[in-house]
């Protein structure tokens, strides 16, 4: 190819470059002319001026090689479908295909100005990033802040509630082992021991519940006390608010000058600047708002479960082997939940099943040692 025929063909690529960038400035204006949403017309108008932009880089390259495209007419375009559907796609299209045209461009294109420009546009175009993620703003950072949370949430959430099973568990199976360890020794009457057992399962279980259902309902009217006053004072004395909010990120590492207009801009969004306020200033989030009726059936079930184990061989045996077995039983399923507790901790599962072991053993003898005292003292030793 000679030298006029090279020329003539770079100088077609730059003219597609121009046609494309404003092709893009266009689709976006069209858009923005449609939009009602300020913050998305904002944001569309801003795009149409970024694409504009790039065509006057090209504009400006053309012009060096004695091209006028200020003279050229801007190309037609179309949107098709309304404003929040089709026309997001398109333009999406649009900017993916203008990308696969610019990474093919550098096989051809090796001028070191005209590589310049492409990536400039390339640097650009990753600042904008995701357009649909521009356009909802705030919200959408909202959005997928929540989905990320709904996966931590999940994971938390899963050792939260084997946290309060496990100790739902170690609370039932440490009582009623305790109980029918003292009522043993208080009595042989096995009968007396199931019975005993039996009724402080249940109660062990009630008890459970009803302060799991009334720690999280408390916990919940505190976090929506501290939001209402955090939204009053927000009401009340904006300016204290957002100084407030500055100097908590400064504590944070921020520059003053940085963290005063984050704060400002915050502010602006009322709800958004309470929510912000509740979690800098106290730690929490409307998210970590709990459900009293879960919280007392996973505590009082895990209870139940756990009182229960010591009372299964009385079903099925008596006298001294029933007790001797409940007392193996008991060990065990000491050890178990102790080994349990380091899916929830950083102990390994041998030495926080030994200690809870130690812990079951230790309320076992002494509760069976306080029943044989007992039996001493009142003479009413029944066996």
């Amino acid at each position: 190819m000679g030298d006029h025929s090279q020329s003539e063909y770079v100088l077609r690529l730059l003219r597609e470059n121009w046609r494309r960038e404003m092709a893009a400035a266009r689709m976006y204006e069209m858009a923005a002319a449609q939009e009602r949403d300020a913050h998305r017309r904002e944001v569309l108008l801003r795009l149409a001026e970024l694409e504009r932009k790039h065509a006057g880089m090209w504009a400006d390259r053309l012009v060096e090689r004695g091209e006028h495209p200020e003279q050229w007419p801007v190309p037609e375009v179309q949107l098709q479908g309304p404003v929040s559907g089709q026309w997001l796609r398109q333009i999406e299209a649009m900017e993916t295909g203008n990308a696969a045209w610019y990474e093919s461009l550098r096989h051809v294109l090796t001028d070191p100005d005209v590589v310049q420009v492409m990536d400039r546009i390339d640097a650009d175009e990753q600042t904008h990033g995701d357009l649909e993620a521009l356009l909802e703003g705030p919200a959408s950072a909202e959005r997928r802040l929540r989905r990320l949370w709904k996966g931590e949430a999940h994971r938390q959430g899963t050792g939260d509630w084997l946290g309060d099973a496990i100790y739902g568990v170690n609370d039932g199976l440490g009582a009623i082992f305790g109980i029918i360890s003292g009522v043993a020794g208080y009595t042989a009457n096995t009968h007396t021991v199931l019975v005993s057992g039996f009724f402080g399962a249940l109660a062990s279980t009630l008890s459970m519940g009803a302060g799991a259902w009334l720690a999280t309902k408390s916990e919940n009217e505190v976090m929506q006390t501290t939001l209402a006053q955090e939204r009053a004072e927000i009401e009340e004395d904006p300016e204290h608010e957002v100084e407030e909010l500055s100097l908590l990120y400064q504590l944070k590492g921020f520059q003053a000058p940085d963290a005063d207009r984050i704060a400002r801009h915050i502010s602006q969004n009322p709800e958004q600047f309470m929510k912000t306020m509740v979690q800098e200033e106290f730690g929490f989030h409307e998210a970590s708002l709990g459900n009293p009726w879960k919280s007392a059936l996973s505590g009082g079930v895990a209870t139940f479960v756990g009182a229960f184990i010591p009372l299964i061989p009385f079903f099925f045996m008596s006298g001294w082997p029933a007790m001797v077995t409940a007392a193996i039983i008991s060990i065990l399923a000491h050890f178990a939940v102790g080994a349990a507790k380091s899916l929830v901790t950083v102990r390994s599962w041998w030495a926080s099943g030994l200690e809870m072991t130690f812990v079951g053993v230790l309320v076992g003898v002494v509760s069976y040692g306080l029943g044989e005292l007992a039996a001493l003292v009142f003479g009413a030793n029944l066996g």
